[in-house]
């Protein structure tokens, strides 16, 4: 049987980001099996091995590289904790999550910038929603929030417009890619194994007489690949994001929330004319829709991405407008939650598509913030895929999901079926959370 990729740092390059070569894979038990090789997956076998250095783990990843699919494709953002509901877990890890995050950069020399954001009113009937934004943010015990009015606006940012904006100076980007790079150098130095190219498409429990299980009972779940590759294990953790939902009915357990997968398309600011933002500025968010709209976010390279609009994907993995897959296309429109969305959503939805073709529309709303900004200032840039949880009465699933099942297999395994934005920012704090689940459920 062939050997599935194991990545290493290359010798002597050491650091964030890391350039990693393969290996040949050495074992083939471990005694827990993380799938996934995003952000999240990344922090929870990092805190797992951390918390159980006696314990075999491993870090299963289709993929060829890490924090290739979410991760990889997302603003940067380190989010402060502002719009989520007092005392959600969301708010919660959030806020915990962002310092985490800031302490690690700094123990690691992983670059960020705490450029701030405000979050700016540009219509008087937005004013009561930013006042009501900034007392949940108190709630949440978001540092440095603060009220500030048309001149202190543009004092932080000259170039934008509004009557009133929340001034969050907490809020920062960073290189997700380079933090997950980092996570996963993290776990290997404390023994942990990382597996690419190994897309798992079966989970099943060992047969007593299996002559592959040197060990008899002791890892008696069974993780087979695309390939026909096999390695056998005693626990499970699911971290997939827009395969949640699939990992899950796989192994036998719910296949519900449903990932319906969105496209966010951004523009970006002509390299020029990135002198005219500073910080995030985001708009005022409506409750009467789904996603947050439209915002100018600064990244680490010195680019400025403006978006993203938010369009069904017809593929879980398409990135490009004409990315299509049959059996992801037919998931998402033959699910009776999606219809229920989208006739709540209708003008909503049929603005967002109408903005994704046709440049103007998106700079439109652009300019209400930022009126200097033309057609002629901005670029088609790149999309990232959202992994949106939706159950069966079409109301996004908002906050974190565990799901386990019964039986001798589904009581060996921890499904993550939601780990929503902030994920990122919240990705060492849902590690911890994550970590003391599976010691409760598997009793490690």
């Amino acid at each position: 049987m062939a050997a599935a990729a194991l990545l290493r740092p290359r010798a002597g390059s050491g650091g964030p980001g890391a350039l990693w070569r393969t290996q040949r894979r050495q074992r083939s038990t471990f005694d827990v099996a993380v799938v996934g090789a995003g952000i999240v997956g990344l922090a929870s076998a990092r805190e797992l091995v951390l918390r159980h250095p006696e314990l075999a783990f491993a870090v299963l990843e289709k993929e060829k590289e890490l924090a290739h699919h979410q991760s990889g494709h997302n603003s940067g953002v380190i989010h402060s904790g502002i719009y989520y509901t007092p005392g959600s877990l969301k708010a919660k890890l959030c806020v915990q999550g962002a310092a985490l995050c800031y302490e690690y950069c700094d123990q690691k020399g992983i670059p960020y910038k705490q450029c701030g954001k405000l979050i700016v009113a540009v219509e008087q009937d937005e004013i009561p929603r930013l006042k009501a934004l900034y007392e949940r943010g108190l709630q949440n015990n978001v540092r440095g929030l603060k009220l500030i009015g048309s001149k202190e606006i543009q004092a932080k940012e000259p170039f934008c417009r509004g009557l009133m904006a929340l001034d969050s100076p907490y809020t920062g980007i960073v290189n997700y890619k380079q933090v997950a790079e980092s996570y996963a150098e993290d776990f290997q130095e404390a023994g942990g194994t990382i597996l690419t190219d190994f897309e798992v498409t079966g989970m099943e429990m060992a047969k007593e007489s299996s002559s592959e299980s040197t060990d008899g009972l002791k890892y008696p779940v069974i993780v087979r690949n695309s390939k026909g590759e096999e390695i056998y294990c005693r626990h499970i953790v699911t971290c997939a994001g827009l395969y949640s939902d699939r990992l899950s009915e796989i192994s036998g357990c719910s296949p519900e929330p449903r990932i319906v997968p969105f496209r966010g398309d951004y523009l970006v600011l002509k390299p020029e004319k990135c002198y005219m933002v500073k910080g995030n500025i985001y708009p005022v968010p409506n409750p009467r829709f789904p996603f947050l709209g439209f915002h100018f976010t600064p990244r680490m390279d010195g680019s400025v991405w403006l978006g993203p609009n938010a369009v069904l994907a017809f593929k879980r993995e398409g990135y490009k407008l004409f990315d299509f897959s049959t059996t992801d296309f037919f998931d998402a429109v033959l699910y009776s939650g999606l219809w229920k969305l989208v006739l709540r959503n209708l003008s909503y939805g049929l603005n967002e598509i109408y903005r994704a073709c046709f440049l103007s529309a998106q700079v439109k709303e652009l300019q209400k913030f930022i009126p200097e900004v033309t057609v002629n200032d901005v670029l088609r840039g790149p999309s990232g895929v959202r992994a949106q949880a939706l159950d069966s009465d079409g109301n996004l699933v908002d906050d974190f999901v565990f799901d386990g099942g019964t039986g001798d297999i589904g009581s060996r395994i921890l499904h993550v079926r939601n780990a929503p934005s902030p994920a990122a920012t919240s990705s060492l704090a849902i590690a911890k959370m994550i970590a003391d689940e599976v010691k409760r459920r598997f009793e490690l």
